[in-house]
């Protein structure tokens, strides 16, 4: 594993977990997994990490019934293809950490949302294309029928009009991927060549292989097609060549296809004739022709069958062979897919372009929650200003509902759709690069594992204490609320002290609580 970066001891978990999955994988799929075709090592400086907590608390996948509903993916997500699907959720799941990176995504958003009419029609070429990802995976693992190969060619062919629609788009990210786009016209020529415009879903069914593609396939079609015929062309050859008006070619169960003859016309039975069966009125025979004849039309569609077969596995492999361009062809249009529905979100939703730099200012005017100004109908909009000199920690207080929890999650959202490479729900943002999001947010207990409301609420905490850094954001909310009312009040104004004066990573922070004696900090520090 040393060509994919991995070494021992240094990353001894990684091989293990890796391993593990792939030994399940080998014996539950019976295969060796051809379109497995590399393994990555992504270690947490490459993105911007957000606390496991924080994910929950912020609803970024799932809302507060634990269903998509209400939840930043519900409303971000307008992605065309499933394969987009998913990588909305891992862009969500993994924003960026890169400055560079961040504003090439953003500059490719910025163009897709200017550019509405061949954004739409985009879009529109987009649904067209079938599940690429999953596709490839059923046909190397030999579970796909040739309904799913047909379906792989409809969604390659989407392909060059997809180029064609972005011909004048110039931001780098978007021309890169564009530019590696693969036509793979051979791929689409060879399913279309072989099967049926409209096959069955599955193989058993039969009837998927084009006329002219095999001649095999034709000649048994031909003869299952067109029995009677050719039974009544072997009775009017063998009348004339015997001279016999009253002979017949029947068939039964028992003996297969036989020439009947009259007891009144035997002397009339050529030498080739080979007896079968005496009967009260004459003799049954047959020749070496009929006996091809029989062999051929009582296992034609057998052979059919089993010739069908035949071709469709050399299709497959050939499949099989361009598994990885099709793969990297999926992975190409979910980039693009969830470019366009990150434009087509914020152009509706009224969302800025963010200012992302590398210093240290963290400002937002007008800024508002995605989830919650949809589902209101009057959202007012709030400026957030942090930096680690002036307007380090925040003290946020005010009354039940007032929305204090809200303008903290609102907060870390935008910086978390910023660094996922989104326009934000604000009229002007600027924001730092951001290295780990921490959001200590709501009341829960885990009494199954013996943790009380107030021990979940204090081990989260001291997570974000020993491990938040300067480009921190940290969102508290009501520290200390799950103990007696001075203890409570000792535990919050430690806390804030502590990550004003003696941590000295001094995070960005927004604490948000009722303990308004909190408030005298401001004229300590």
């Amino acid at each position: 594993l040393k060509g994919f970066g991995f070494s021992v001891p240094d990353h001894n978990a990684a091989i293990s977990a890796a391993g593990g999955l792939v030994h399940y994988l080998l014996e539950t799929q019976r295969s060796n997994l051809p379109h497995f075709q590399h393994i990555d090592f992504r270690p947490t400086v490459d993105h911007l990490v957000v606390d496991p907590e924080a994910f929950t608390h912020l609803g970024i996948l799932r809302g507060v019934d634990g269903s998509r509903k209400d939840s930043l993916l519900d409303e971000v997500d307008e992605t065309k293809t499933p394969m987009g699907g998913r990588l909305i959720r891992n862009w969500l799941l993994r924003p960026l950490r890169t400055a560079g990176d961040i504003r090439d995504r953003l500059d490719a958003v910025e163009e897709f949302a200017y550019e509405t009419t061949v954004r739409t029609t985009f879009r529109t070429v987009l649904s067209n294309v079938h599940d690429l990802e999953r596709l490839v995976a059923r046909v190397v693992l030999g579970t796909s029928g040739p309904r799913d190969f047909v379906a792989v060619a409809s969604s390659v062919r989407m392909i060059p009009r997809l180029k064609e629609l972005l011909t004048n788009f110039r931001v780098p990210l978007t021309r890169h991927v564009v530019d590696q786009l693969d036509d793979a016209d051979d791929i689409c020529q060879a399913i279309g060549d072989t099967l049926v415009d409209e096959p069955p879903t599955l193989l058993r069914e039969g009837g998927f292989i084009r006329d002219g593609v095999d001649g095999l396939i034709d000649e048994l079609r031909d003869i299952s097609r067109n029995a009677k015929q050719a039974i009544a062309n072997i009775e009017s050859t063998e009348r004339i060549r015997t001279g016999i008006g009253t002979l017949k070619v029947r068939y039964n169960r028992v003996f297969g296809y036989y020439i009947e003859v009259s007891k009144a016309n035997l002397h009339a039975v050529p030498d080739d004739y080979e007896r079968k069966q005496t009967i009260a009125n004459g003799e049954r025979y047959v020749t070496s022709a009929l006996k091809d004849y029989e062999r051929k039309a009582l296992g034609a569609d057998d052979r059919i069958f089993e010739r069908e077969q035949i071709v469709f596995e050399e299709l497959r492999q050939m499949l099989i062979d361009s598994a990885s361009r099709l793969q990297k062809n999926a992975g190409l249009i979910a980039q693009l897919d969830v470019l366009t529905s990150f434009a087509e979100t914020s152009t509706r939703n009224n969302y800025t372009k963010p200012h992302i730099h590398s210093g240290d200012e963290l400002t937002v005017r007008e800024g508002r929650h995605p989830v919650v100004e949809t589902r209101t109908d009057v959202f007012v909009p709030n400026d957030v200003s942090l930096d680690r000199l002036g307007r380090q920690l925040v003290i946020l207080t005010g009354p039940n509902m007032g929305g204090k929890s809200t303008y903290l999650r609102q907060t870390a959202i935008i910086v978390l759709l910023a660094h996922a490479g989104c326009f934000v729900p604000a009229r002007e943002a600027k924001i730092p690069v951001v290295d780990q999001i921490f959001a200590r947010v709501g009341a829960s207990d885990n009494i199954a594992r013996g943790q009380s409301t107030f021990m979940v609420e204090m081990q989260e905490t001291a997570r974000i204490l020993n491990l938040a850094t300067a480009r921190s954001l940290v969102l508290l909310d009501e520290i200390g609320r799950g103990t007696a009312t001075f203890d409570g009040l000792s535990i919050a104004w430690a806390v804030a002290e502590h990550l004003v004066a003696e941590n000295s990573s001094r995070p960005k922070t927004i604490f948000a609580t009722h303990y308004h004696e909190l408030t005298d900090l401001a004229d300590l520090h």
